[in-house]
C-alpha cells in the first residue's frame, strides 16, 4: 500500500514549473508549418499530409452523425483533421495517407500487449474456422471466466457482456436489486458509459466536448444519482449523512481515466470502503480501463482495496468488443437465470472475444510484465514534463504502470475541477504538432493515455524528442 500511495501521489503531483511561456502567433505558426514542409521535401522526406483522411471523413459526415461512431474521434476539442487509419501493428499505426505513428491510445486501452499480436491473431484464426458466434454456451467462456475470477480479488462470479457501458448498466441494476435501494453516488468527471443514470457530470466525450447533461435523458433517470468531487471524502460523508440507508452503491473509476489521468489520494479508496460498509451500501469499481492494466488483479489489487462489484472491459477482450461485471457470489446470484435481476445479450461470451481475451491475459502473466510497463511509462511522462518545463510550459502529470496522463496546468490535479484549469487550446496545438511528428495521443486533454508491451525505449525516446520540438514551437 505504501508504494501504491507513493505512486499515486507522484502521479498527480509531478509538475513542470517553467520560465515565462512564449506563444507563437497564428500567422507565425502557419509560416513555420510551410517552412517545415519545405525542409522535409529538401531532405527527401515525405511531407505530412492527411488529404485522403480528409476526403474519407468528409464523406463520413454525410453518412454518420459527425462522421464518427464515437464522439471524441471527431477531433472537436483539438481541431484539425481527424485521422482515418488503415492498419496497426505493435506500437505503431498507419493512416490512409501512409503516415506512421507511435500510438499511445491503444484502441483506448485494450492493446496492452501491442496491436495485432501474432499469437492472438493465430488463435483468432483457428477459432474463426469454427464460427464467429454460437448464441449458445461454449467452453471458452468457462476458460476466460476462470482466469478473471482467479485474477480479480472481488470477483467470485462473472457475467460477460459486449461493452463497458453494458457492464456498468448491468452492475447498476444489480446493486439496486441486491440492496433494494435506488440512489447511487458517482464522481464528477468519471464516465461509466452512456446509460441514462450515469450521464450526470460525466467525463470522456461529455467532458471533451463540453456538453451539458445529455438531452434525451429524463429527469427521473438521474434523480437518484448523487455526485461528489473525486478525492473529496467529506463530500461523500455528507451525501451518506443526508441519504442514510438510501444509497445502493458508490460507483467510481479507482483511477480516473475519463477526465485525464487522476489517481486517488492516499486514504480516499479506504474511506469509501469504510463508508459503504457502515451504511450497508455497495462499493463498485469501474475497472474497464484499469482492469489488468495497473496490475494483473487491476486497481483493487494494486491499492489493496476490495470492492463488492467490479466492471471490466477493453483488455479482457484483447481488442474485440467485450465487457463484464462480477463480484461476490451472493450478489451475482441475483442475476438471471440464477436470480430475478434480468440482463441478457445475443453476442455475449462469443468465441472470438473470449479467445482474444484468453490469449491476451496469458501474455500478461509473464514475469516482468508490469515492471516493464512501469519503466517505459515513467520514462515517457518524466521526459515530456522535463522538455515542457525547459520550453516554458506549466504542466503536470504522472502514471501508474501502463496508464498515464499530463495536463497543461501547473497542478496538482486531484479532481475534474482541477483538470478543467488546463489550457485546452495549448493542448490542441501540442496535439496537432505531435501528429505531424508521428505521435498519436488521445485527441482530448481529458483522456488518459496507454502504453503497451510492444513499446520500446526507442519509441519513448522518439516521442520525447518529438515533444521537445513541438513544445518549443508552440
Amino acid at each position: 500500500m505504501a508504494g501504491a500511495a507513493a505512486a499515486a501521489a507522484v502521479a498527480s503531483g509531478v509538475s513542470a514549473r517553467p520560465a515565462a511561456p512564449r506563444r507563437a502567433s497564428a500567422g507565425r505558426r502557419a509560416r513555420l508549418s510551410v517552412v517545415r514542409a519545405a525542409i522535409s521535401l529538401e531532405k527527401g522526406e515525405k511531407a505530412y499530409t492527411v488529404q485522403k483522411s480528409e476526403e474519407i471523413f468528409n464523406a463520413a459526415k454525410e453518412l454518420m452523425p459527425g462522421g464518427v461512431n464515437s464522439p471524441v474521434r471527431a477531433f472537436k476539442s483539438v481541431g484539425g483533421q481527424p485521422v482515418v487509419f488503415d492498419s496497426v501493428k505493435g506500437s505503431r499505426m498507419w493512416d490512409v495517407d501512409g503516415n506512421e505513428y507511435i500510438d499511445y491510445v491503444g484502441s483506448w486501452g485494450p492493446a496492452i500487449i501491442g496491436h495485432a499480436d501474432d499469437k492472438v491473431n493465430a488463435a483468432l484464426i483457428e477459432t474463426l474456422k469454427k464460427g464467429t458466434s454460437f448464441g449458445a454456451p461454449c467452453l471458452l467462456e468457462n476458460v476466460l471466466a476462470e482466469m478473471v475470477i482467479s485474477a480479480v480479488p472481488s470477483i467470485e462470479m462473472v457475467r460477460f457482456v459486449n461493452s463497458g457501458t453494458e457492464a456498468c448498466m448491468g452492475a447498476l441494476r444489480l446493486v439496486r436489486a441486491f440492496t433494494g435501494r435506488e440512489k447511487i453516488i458517482k464522481f464528477e468527471g468519471c464516465y461509466h458509459g452512456h446509460a441514462d443514470s450515469f450521464l450526470v457530470k460525466a467525463g470522456s466525450g461529455v467532458a471533451t466536448l463540453g456538453l451539458p447533461d445529455s438531452p434525451g435523458v429524463p429527469k427521473g433517470a438521474t434523480y437518484e444519482t448523487l455526485t461528489a468531487p473525486y478525492n473529496d471524502v467529506e463530500a461523500v460523508k455528507k451525501l451518506f449523512e443526508d441519504n442514510a440507508g438510501e444509497i445502493a452503491a458508490v460507483f467510481l473509476e479507482p483511477v480516473v481515466g475519463n477526465a485525464g489521468f487522476i489517481p486517488p489520494q492516499p486514504g480516499f479508496l479506504n474511506a469509501l470502503r469504510d463508508l459503504t460498509r457502515q451504511d450497508g451500501a455497495l462499493l463498485v469499481f469501474d475497472e474497464v480501463m484499469t482492469g489488468f492494466r495497473l496490475s494483473y488483479g487491476g486497481a483493487q489489487e494494486y491499492f489493496g482495496i476490495t470492492p463488492d462489484v467490479t466492471t471490466l472491459g477493453k483488455i479482457i477482450g484483447g481488442g474485440l468488443p467485450v465487457g463484464a461485471y462480477g463480484g461476490r457470489r451472493d450478489i451475482m446470484e441475483m442475476v438471471a437465470p440464477a436470480g430475478p435481476m434480468y440482463q441478457a445479450g445475443t453476442l455475449s461470451g462469443n468465441p472470438l472475444a473470449m479467445t482474444a481475451g484468453i490469449h491476451t491475459l496469458k501474455r500478461l502473466t509473464e514475469p516482468g510484465t508490469y515492471e516493464y510497463l512501469d519503466k517505459i511509462t515513467g520514462e515517457l511522462v518524466r521526459g515530456i514534463l522535463d522538455v515542457g518545463a525547459k520550453a516554458g510550459h506549466e504542466m503536470c502529470g504522472g502514471h501508474i504502470r501502463g496508464m498515464f496522463g499530463f495536463f497543461f496546468t501547473g497542478g496538482p490535479v486531484h479532481n475534474f475541477g482541477d483538470a478543467k484549469k488546463s489550457d485546452t487550446e495549448k493542448f490542441g496545438r501540442f496535439y496537432r504538432g505531435m501528429l505531424e511528428e508521428g505521435v498519436y495521443f488521445a485527441p482530448s486533454q481529458f483522456e488518459a493515455g496507454f502504453t503497451s508491451l510492444a513499446h520500446t525505449s526507442q519509441d519513448i525516446e522518439k516521442t520525447v524528442e518529438a515533444a521537445e520540438k513541438v513544445l518549443k514551437r508552440i
